[in-house]
């Protein structure tokens, strides 16, 4: 019999993936990180973790994980996370959001993993009804949600065909401690942050009046880290987040406020995007009893007192554009 839980998680340098490592090292599991540290950071990794420095389209690297540790379940967090700039980058995009995906489920099946835990997104919904419910029927709107939903159906399947349990998650614009600041494609809160650090204007895609639900990291890093205990969830599909949407230029305010300064707003042109977005967390509350321990005013103020720490980071284009038809001119390298 094994001494001690072994668990994978892929994406655990990263910033949802490395406060779910923590959560479970606290459970007294032996972890796994594998991550290629392409937006992730080492110093992200909780120190009674054992890293792997990899990626989840090696599949010879992947399949000798699965051998040597033989993992009793699979948090798989890893992906690139950018909705909007995914129209632009699709060949990449499904490479790593969903081939990637599937190498980990196809260890997990031939190598009997308990459960397999997946972040999915919201963006897997489009612009569907509000609020959002697990049973809305899922309409993605770009390549990220495609690619999500994909993964989705084929734990489904290979759960019928193979019978490996899993859970699946759709967390709603998830901000905290950790999130890579220089990304300048995703993770407003981290962009607006960074910007103000640097004495920059903010930049706002539209007239800022779209809305979103923004939660802190804290409940959302819990409730996926200790869901595999509780059997009812097996098989499931769960929003993760915060009830209430706020619009872009409220949220501005206040990262303006929790920052003690504030610069100028720089509106970009409307860029393809859902305008309003935000879901129903019942089933969450009721199954594995998800809690919004932080408010976000909260929220955001541990955030920016980490980020101004941290200091600000240098915001990098991304290189491998395949498509620049319609590209928002902010995102083209200069």
């Amino acid at each position: 019999m094994k001494e001690k839980i072994n668990v994978l998680v892929t994406g655990g340098a990263g910033f949802i993936g490395s406060h779910v490592v923590d959560e479970l090292v606290a459970l007294n599991y032996q972890v796994v990180v594998l991550d290629d540290l392409s937006g992730g950071f080492l110093e992200n990794v909780n120190d009674n973790a054992i890293f792997v420095n990899g990626s989840i389209n090696d599949i010879e690297l992947v399949n000798s994980l699965f051998k040597v540790f033989n993992f009793d379940y699979v948090y798989h967090l890893a992906a690139y996370a950018a909705e909007g700039l995914s129209h632009f980058i699709k060949n990449f995009n499904h490479n790593n959001n969903l081939i990637g995906s599937v190498n980990l489920i196809n260890a997990a099946v031939n190598y009997n993993v308990r459960c397999f835990v997946f972040t999915s997104s919201i963006a897997v919904y489009g612009a569907g009804q509000l609020p959002m419910h697990e049973e809305t029927v899922p309409k993605p709107e770009d390549s990220y949600g495609i690619a999500k939903y994909a993964v989705e159906m084929e734990l489904q399947v290979s759960h019928e065909m193979f019978g490996l349990d899993y859970i699946i998650f759709r967390p709603h614009n998830v901000f905290g401690e950790r999130q890579n600041l220089g990304d300048k494609y995703r993770n407003v809160v981290g962009i607006f942050m960074n910007q103000i650090m640097q004495d920059q204007p903010i930049t706002i895609f539209g007239n800022g009046e779209q809305s979103r639900a923004f939660t802190y990291i804290q409940g959302v890093a819990k409730t996926i880290a200790s869901s595999v205990l509780n059997k009812r969830a097996y098989g499931e599909v769960f929003n993760v987040g915060a009830d209430s949407a706020i619009t872009v230029n409220e949220l501005a305010r206040l990262v303006f406020e929790s920052m003690g300064k504030s610069t100028d707003i720089n509106y970009l042109p409307v860029r393809n995007e859902v305008k309003h977005a935000y879901s129903s967390h019942q089933k969450v509350k009721d199954i594995l009893n998800y809690q919004e321990e932080i408010d976000l005013k909260e929220g955001i103020k541990r955030m920016s007192n980490w980020a101004m720490i941290a200091g600000s980071k240098k915001s990098d284009y991304f290189n491998n554009i395949e498509i620049t038809k319609n590209l928002p001119p902010s995102w083209k390298q200069k």
